[in-house]
């Protein structure tokens, strides 16, 4: 037992966020004990040297190599502000429909986002625009039609590992036409299996055929496939589906386990310890870094205890080794590219021909 958790830390199953912009001592240490990520939000940085200096903190407080994930998704939502470049939103490149702008749009994040030190995206976002008042796919979706939305995030997937960074394709299994904010409260999908197979589905099963590196739940519940659990907490939807049936072999990150749709029914503790018996690798916990070492002992108890199947918990360590030491080395790079004239230039073109339609 010593061996295994030894040989793959608990804390290498959890990715945290934190308040401030400078990385507070107990961040430092988790990482030293091989916290697998960071998530950095416009709380930590005012500037972009600022975060560049945050990025090399945070490696530099690492036993290795770290995922030092962000949100940018472009347009108004979930996206950088200048100097970084002003992309159009998902939904105005969904309307283009052209995939190959999008995969140079996503090319260029990218290249600004590995130039600060960033090296996953929790980009592109695959939950279908199927409900006009949707809290979640507002101006953030490429659009309805599945095979659309399928199209642009493949060619996003493809244009952020050209651009030197991971991409995570999300909410798996989606959103679909759900009316409650996961941030406040669980969402229910009402269809059925056959529907959310036909449509909602889709766009998923492409990215995981465009080689997606990382796939992140959706807190969502979903009646006709597990009437209990959240997809976050699913077994039957993380390991039966997505795992088996789809034939996903990447990363799963189970969503900030901070929000209300989980933290109303279960402590970040017991949800940490039901998302990776579910089948995720990484738990995320942006929310509260105070949350994180009693989630740490919870699922070093469940190890322990055997709660947590010992050979899954190896396969999904060999997982995240295996995507980590993927990771290109930041080095010393110019900001240049951020906002660069190259980069301004391509936003402002698609952004023409949006108004023209």
């Amino acid at each position: 037992m010593r061996d295994l958790l030894r040989k793959y830390p608990v804390a290498r199953r959890f990715l945290a966020g934190f308040e401030g912009t400078t990385l507070p001592p107990a961040i430092g240490d988790l990482l030293a004990h091989g916290l697998a990520g960071v998530a950095i939000y416009l709380r930590n940085f005012t500037s972009a040297e600022g975060l560049a200096a945050l990025t090399a903190e945070i490696r530099a407080a690492a036993s290795g190599p770290v995922l030092i994930g962000i949100d940018q998704e472009g347009g108004t939502h979930f996206s950088l502000p200048p100097p970084f470049t002003q992309w159009p939103s998902p939904t105005e490149l969904g309307a283009l429909g052209d995939s190959d702008a999008v995969q140079k749009v996503a090319r260029a994040i990218g290249h600004e986002l590995a130039t600060v030190g960033c090296n996953l995206d929790f980009a592109p976002m695959l939950d279908l625009h199927l409900n006009s008042a949707s809290p979640v796919t507002q101006v953030r979706s490429y659009g309805a039609d599945p095979s659309l939305v399928a199209r642009m995030g493949a060619a996003f997937l493809r244009g952020l590992t050209r651009g030197g960074v991971l991409g995570c394709a999300k909410h798996f299994p989606g959103h679909g036409d759900a009316q409650v904010d996961p941030h406040q409260d669980l969402p229910v999908y009402h269809g059925s299996a056959e529907q959310l197979e036909r449509v909602d589905l889709v766009p998923f099963a492409a990215a995981i055929s465009a080689g997606a590196p990382t796939i992140m739940t959706a807190h969502i519940l979903l009646p006709a496939l597990d009437p209990a659990e959240p997809a976050s907490l699913s077994r039957k939807i993380l390991t039966g589906l997505l795992r088996e049936r789809m034939g996903f072999s990447g990363l799963i990150l189970a969503d900030d386990l901070g929000m209300g749709a989980i933290t109303q029914r279960l402590t970040p503790a017991e949800a940490a310890v039901a998302t990776i018996s579910a089948g995720a690798d990484i738990a995320m916990l942006c929310h509260d870094a105070a949350w994180i070492a009693p989630a740490i002992s919870a699922v070093t108890r469940a190890v322990e205890s055997g709660v947590l199947s010992h050979e899954e918990w190896e396969a999904s360590g060999k997982r995240i080794e295996w995507v980590l030491a993927s990771l290109k080395s930041a080095g010393t790079q110019s900001l240049g590219a951020i906002g660069c004239a190259a980069h301004q230039s391509l936003a402002e073109s698609l952004g023409a021909k949006f108004s023209r339609l």
